[in-house]
């Protein structure tokens, strides 16, 4: 019988050890836990932009470039030096040749980009869109502000400012999509919220501070009466205000709403020359379009067919960056730090 028990105890104690050493080993690494997200500092991701020297894009390249680090891959920069399409698409031609593993493109103008834009789509490259859309593209996402939201948002801060009376005008740029929506937030907004007040005029201004302040010039001119100008980007609200002051000098009472947050708009918002600038998520469109594209890339690899016909997107169409509404109370939080 002392042998029995003996022989149990040993076995016991054999179970235990074996248990023990068991608990101790360490089990199958979890990537999740062990490397986080990462990627092959090989891919290389684009972003293609238009007027690639102004200050606006440097908040959303600086986004596109900080997922990058955190996600270990290589992103590049270029764009067209004007405001101009056909400069763009030939841009995105040479970038589509290079056949880099996702693209994120601000689309100068909506429709004459289409073709080329689905053509990097069908070729096997995945696309996103941010501040400027091409909504009848095959582009798997646009991230940007609600332009329209932004425009009636635009047109309440006027009325604000006038005390919601009298003659207002737009200067804009009509061929491009995201200007459009924010003209026709604001229109839509004077002529449903605000009885008093009167959209006189639609200007284009062409993306350009010479030709902005000139379209403002000439509104002076014509409507004398006017109370404020909304300039749906941050060339025609420098032009605009450079007009006011010439013709109307530090005392006038003309309000001037404008776009973005580039030092000298922020400038002149301080000094009292710009009533109120929008300001866009910048930072949030560069970095959510890498992060986008990574997902699109790491998916289609692994199953090129996935997201046919009716098949979900593994990214959302649509991604709100947000706004904001900059005065001269504010202004220094939007400063560059």
């Amino acid at each position: 019988m002392k042998k029995l028990g003996l022989v149990y105890v040993l076995l016991i104690g054999l179970f235990l050890i074996y248990v023990l050493n068991y608990k101790l080993q360490p089990g199958p690494e979890d990537p999740w836990e062990t490397a986080g997200l990462r990627g092959n500092i090989e891919d290389k991701y684009v972003m293609v932009t238009f007027q690639i020297g102004i200050d606006y894009w440097k908040s959303v390249l600086k986004g596109f470039e900080d997922a990058a680090e955190e996600l270990n891959v290589s992103v590049e920069y270029h764009g067209s030096t004007q405001h101009n399409a056909s400069e763009q698409m030939t841009v995105l031609e040479q970038t589509i040749a290079k056949k880099p593993a996702g693209i994120a493109i601000s689309a100068v103008n909506s429709k004459l980009l289409t073709a080329t834009i689905n053509k990097a789509v069908e070729s096997g490259i995945p696309v996103v869109l941010f501040d400027s859309g091409a909504p009848n593209s095959k582009a798997y996402s646009f991230l940007g502000t609600d332009n329209y939201n932004a425009g009636v948002e635009a047109a309440r801060k006027m009325a604000e400012l006038t005390g919601g009376k009298g003659e207002v005008a737009v200067i804009t740029t009509p061929d491009q999509h995201n200007h459009q929506e924010r003209t026709d937030g604001f229109s839509r907004t004077i002529r449903s919220e605000f009885p008093e007040m009167k959209l006189v005029s639609v200007k284009d201004g062409h993306g350009d501070q010479i030709a902005s302040r000139q379209a403002a010039e000439q509104l002076l001119l014509q409507y004398p009466k006017l109370k404020g100008i909304f300039a749906t980007e941050s060339n025609g609200g420098i032009g605009v205000a450079e007009a006011v002051q010439a013709q109307q000098g530090d005392h006038s009472i003309l309000q001037i709403i404008s776009f973005d947050t580039d030092k000298l708009t922020l400038d002149l918002v301080k000094e009292g020359r710009i009533a109120a600038t929008m300001a866009q998520g910048t930072w949030n469109m560069g970095y959510w379009s890498l992060t986008e594209l990574f997902h699109l890339h790491s998916d289609l690899q692994e199953n090129p067919n996935a997201y046919e016909g009716s098949k979900p997107r593994p990214v959302p169409d649509k991604v709100d960056t947000g706004i904001d509404v900059v005065t001269r109370a504010n202004v220094e939080n939007y400063y560059a730090k």
